[in-house]
C-alpha cells in the first residue's frame, strides 16, 4: 500500500500494518531534500544518500551534478560535478553552533532545527521545522549546480529562495561548457566566447549549457594548408575576465615571445602575460567569467582565425608632452589671477546680499571660525541666475511642495542640473534652521548625504540650492504601485545600505557628532544610479564633547518614525536615528507606508503587522509583491527584517549602532542579536491627541509643549 505522509515522504506499507515500511522516499532523496529528510550515507549498506539535479528543466534523467557525504570520511558535504570535481564544500560541521562552518547562511536561524548525527552505522544531516512556524520548505539541487534553500509564499503561490549556494552562479564548476563564458546578474548568464556558437542549440534553450560552444572557423594550424599567403592566427583581447582552470607556464621574456610561444603549438588556444610570467592553456577553454575583478583575474589572448577579427585599428596621434605642459602651465597662472579677483568681488558681494537679506552671516551660531565664513561665502549664489534657471521659478520646473515652500528643477549655466528649495515666507523653516542646515551641510561631506551647491538671501528670499536627484525622493518611487517595480532587490539593498552608511558618518565619523531628528523615506533622494542621499537637515541637532543625548520641548519630526521616547518625553540621541532607520528598512521591504495616523480605521502599524508575522514565521508573505520575480536574496531580505526590527525595539539601549547595522549588513557571517518587542503605535503620544498633526504623506510636524 501507498501513503503520502504529511512531511511529504512517500512510503510503500504492508497493506495490513501501515506501520511496516518497506521503503519510503524520505530515505531516496532526488532533487529535493525535506523536512525529516537523511542526506548522508549508511555505513552498512553503503547507500549513499545525496541529491542530484534534473539534466535540464524539462528531462528528469541524472544532471551532471551532486551534492554528497565527503567520501573520506569527514562531516563536511561537496557539490560535484561529474562525480570528479569538488567545486564546492560546506565545511565540516560545527558542533557548537549546529551548521556547517563554512555556511553562514545557517546562522542565527530562528525557523529551522538542523541536526547532523554520525555514529557507527550512519552518518547524515536532516533538518526540521520548528513548531511555531507555519511555512513549507524545502533544499534542492537546481539544474544550474546550486543548492538552493526555499520556502512557500502562499499567498504569492510560489517558491522564495532563501539562501543558494555557491553565491553566484558563475562559481559552478562547468557551468557554461567549454568555451562558454559566464556574466553575474545577466540574462542569459552563459554565452559563447567570440568566435564560437552554441554546440547544441536546444540544449542551451532549456538552460543546459554543458555541452559547450564550437568554433566558428578552424585555426591556420588546423587547416593543413601550406600556402605561404594563408594568414597565420590572431588574438582577441578578452579584458577583466576570471582566467580558465589549466594554465600551463611557458618561457617567456616578453609578452610577444609569449605570444610566439602559444603560436607555435596548434593545440595553444590562449595566453595571458603578466608580472608574474607567460602561461598558456592547451585545449578547451572552461570556467570563463567576464567582467570579473576578483582574484585570478586578468587579459586573456583568445586565439582565433584570422578571418574572426577585423583589421587592425590606426594607431592613435600621440600628443607631444612638452605642449601638454606648456598649455597647462598657461592656464594655471589664468585660472590663479581670476580666483584672487573673484574673492575680491566676492567679499564687497557678500556684504551687500547679507545687508539685503536682513541677515548678517557673521550671526551664524557656527559661523564664528573662519573656515565656517569661508564655506558659507562660497555657496553664494544670485538671484538672478536662480530665476533665469528655474525659468523664474515656473510651475514647470517644480518637483514638489511642502510646508517649507517648493522645490524647482534648474540648469545653471555651466549645464549642471540642480534642485532649488525655495522656503516660503510663512514657512515652518524659520532663520534658525535655515541657518543649521547651510552651515551643516556646507561642512558635511559624505556620498550619502546630499550636495549643497549654493544658497542664495537676496531680496528677503531664503533659498537653498542642492544637487539634482534625477529619481527624485524614495517615497516617490517605493509608495508607487508601477515605479515600485523599478526597485528590485539590489537598488533596495544598496539604499539600506547607503543610508546606514550616511547615519553612521553622521553619528560617529563626521566632525560634527549630530542627530538627524527627521530621517524618512521622502528625506532620502536617490541619484541616476538609485545611490541614496540623506537630505533636509533643518532640524539636526549637534552635540558636543561626550554629549549622547539630549531634552527638547520643541519636539519635531514625522509620527510613525519618531521613536518613542522622543514622541513622548523629547528625548533624542543617535538611538532616535537607528529607530527611525529601523522603520525605514521595514517600508523598504515590504514596499507599505508606515502612516503615522491612527484615526484611520484602515489603519495598520507597520511595525507592529512585521512583529506579529515575525513572531509567527511567516514575516516572508510581507515581502513587497514586486520582489517576486527577483527572488535570489530573500536571506538578505530576512536580515535587513531583522535588522529593522531591532532599530525600533522600545528601549533605546536595545537598539544597534549605525556602525553595528553596518556590520551586520556587510558581514554575511555576523550573528544577529535576538529581537525584543517593538515599541507598538499605542505608546506614542503622536497616536493620540495630537495625531491630528500627523499626515498620510509623511509631512514633518512640530509640536510645541508649555513650559
Amino acid at each position: 500500500m501507498a501513503i503520502i505522509r504529511d512531511s511529504g515522504s512517500l512510503e510503500l506499507t504492508d497493506a495490513s500494518n501501515s506501520s511496516m515500511v518497506y521503503w519510503q522516499s524520505i530515505e531516496h532523496p532526488t532533487n529535493t531534500l525535506l523536512p525529516g529528510s537523511k542526506l548522508g550515507l549508511n555505513k552498512t549498506t553503503g547507500l549513499s544518500q545525496k541529491l542530484v539535479p534534473w539534466k535540464n528543466s524539462v528531462d528528469p534523467s541524472p544532471g551532471l551534478f551532486s551534492l554528497e557525504l565527503d567520501p573520506n570520511g569527514s562531516t563536511q558535504y561537496f557539490i560535484r560535478w561529474n562525480e570528479s570535481v569538488n567545486y564546492w564544500t560546506s565545511g565540516p560541521w560545527d558542533w557548537e553552533g549546529n551548521r556547517f562552518s563554512l555556511m553562514p547562511e545557517m546562522t542565527g536561524d530562528y525557523i529551522y532545527d538542523f541536526q547532523f548525527v554520525n555514529d557507527a552505522t550512519q552518518s547524515y544531516f536532516y533538518y526540521s521545522i520548528k513548531n511555531d512556524s507555519l511555512l513549507v520548505s524545502r533544499f534542492i539541487i537546481d539544474v544550474t549546480g546550486q543548492i538552493k534553500q526555499q520556502v512557500w509564499a502562499d499567498n504569492l503561490q510560489q517558491w522564495f529562495l532563501i539562501w543558494a549556494v555557491p553565491h553566484t552562479l558563475c562559481d559552478v564548476y562547468m557551468l557554461c561548457g567549454a568555451y562558454g563564458s559566464c556574466t553575474d546578474n545577466a540574462l542569459p548568464y552563459c554565452n559563447c566566447v567570440k568566435g564560437f556558437s552554441q554546440k547544441v542549440q536546444t540544449d542551451w534553450d532549456l538552460q543546459d549549457y554543458s555541452g559547450g560552444c564550437k568554433r566558428n572557423t578552424p585555426l591556420q594550424c588546423q587547416t593543413n594548408s601550406t600556402s605561404a599567403r594563408a594568414p597565420s592566427d590572431k588574438f582577441h583581447i578578452m579584458e577583466d575576465v576570471r582566467l580558465p582552470d589549466n594554465a600551463q607556464g611557458a618561457v617567456a621574456t616578453g609578452s610577444h615571445e609569449c605570444q610566439v610561444a602559444c603560436l607555435n603549438s596548434c593545440s595553444c588556444t590562449a595566453y595571458t602575460y603578466n608580472y608574474t610570467g607567460c602561461f598558456v592553456w592547451h585545449g578547451d577553454l572552461i570556467n570563463l567569467q567576464e567582467q570579473y575583478s576578483g582574484i585570478g583575474g586578468g587579459t586573456l589572448l583568445l586565439r582565433l582565425a584570422a578571418s574572426e577579427l577585423p583589421d587592425k585599428q590606426r594607431k592613435k596621434t600621440k600628443i607631444i608632452g612638452s605642449v601638454i605642459g606648456g598649455v597647462g602651465a598657461f592656464f594655471i597662472i589664468l585660472a590663479i589671477v581670476l580666483f584672487f579677483l573673484s574673492r575680491m568681488c566676492r567679499r564687497d558681494r557678500t556684504f551687500r546680499i547679507s545687508k539685503a537679506a536682513g541677515v548678517a552671516l557673521t550671526d551664524f551660531r557656527y559661523s564664528d571660525l573662519l573656515d565656517d565664513i569661508q564655506s558659507i561665502d562660497s555657496l553664494l549664489l544670485d538671484l538672478s541666475t536662480l530665476r533665469v534657471a528655474t525659468n523664474d521659478f515656473g510651475d514647470g520646473t517644480m518637483l514638489g511642495k511642502g510646508g517649507f515652500g517648493m522645490v524647482h528643477k534648474g540648469v545653471l549655466p555651466d549645464g549642471k542640473q540642480i534642485a532649488v528649495k525655495r522656503l516660503s515666507h510663512s514657512s515652518r523653516q524659520g532663520i534658525g534652521e535655515l541657518k543649521s542646515e547651510l552651515v551643516l551641510v556646507a561642512k558635511l561631506r559624505h556620498r550619502n548625504l546630499v550636495s549643497l551647491i549654493g544658497v542664495c538671501l537676496e531680496e528677503q528670499e531664503k533659498i537653498l540650492v542642492y544637487e539634482f536627484m534625477p529619481n527624485r525622493s524614495l517615497d516617490t518611487i517605493l509608495f508607487d504601485f508601477e515605479k515600485r517595480k523599478d526597485l528590485d532587490w539590489g537598488r533596495r539593498f544598496k539604499i539600506i545600505s547607503g543610508v546606514a552608511r550616511g547615519l553612521q558618518y553622521l553619528h560617529e565619523d563626521s566632525q560634527l557628532k549630530l542627530v538627524h531628528r527627521d530621517l524618512k523615506a521622502s528625506n532620502v533622494l536617490l541619484d541616476f544610479d538609485y545611490n541614496p542621499k540623506i537630505s533636509d537637515f533643518g532640524l539636526a541637532k549637534i552635540f558636543g564633547g561626550d554629549q549622547s543625548e539630549d531634552v527638547t520641548r520643541r519636539i519635531a519630526g514625522t509620527y510613525g518614525y519618531m521613536s518613542p521616547e522622543y514622541a513622548m518625553h523629547g528625548q533624542y540621541s543617535a538611538k532616535s536615528d537607528a529607530f527611525s532607520f529601523g522603520v525605514l528598512v521595514l517600508e523598504i521591504v515590504t514596499g507599505r507606508r508606515n502612516n503615522g495616523s491612527c484615526n484611520s480605521e484602515k489603519y495598520v502599524y507597520l511595525v507592529n503587522l512585521v512583529w506579529e508575522h515575525w513572531t509567527k514565521g511567516n514575516v516572508i508573505e510581507l515581502i513587497d509583491p514586486s520582489l517576486s520575480g527577483h527572488p535570489s536574496h530573500v536571506d538578505q531580505v530576512l536580515k535587513c527584517i531583522q535588522i529593522g526590527l531591532l532599530c525600533v525595539q522600545n528601549r533605546p539601549e536595545d537598539r544597534p549602532t549605525m556602525s553595528s547595522v553596518n556590520v551586520m549588513l556587510s558581514n554575511q557571517s555576523a550573528r544577529l542579536p535576538s529581537v525584543s518587542m517593538p515599541a507598538f503605535c499605542d505608546r506614542l503620544s503622536g497616536c493620540s491627541d495630537n495625531s491630528e498633526l500627523a499626515s498620510s504623506n509623511g509631512m514633518t510636524v512640530t509640536k510645541l509643549e508649555p513650559r
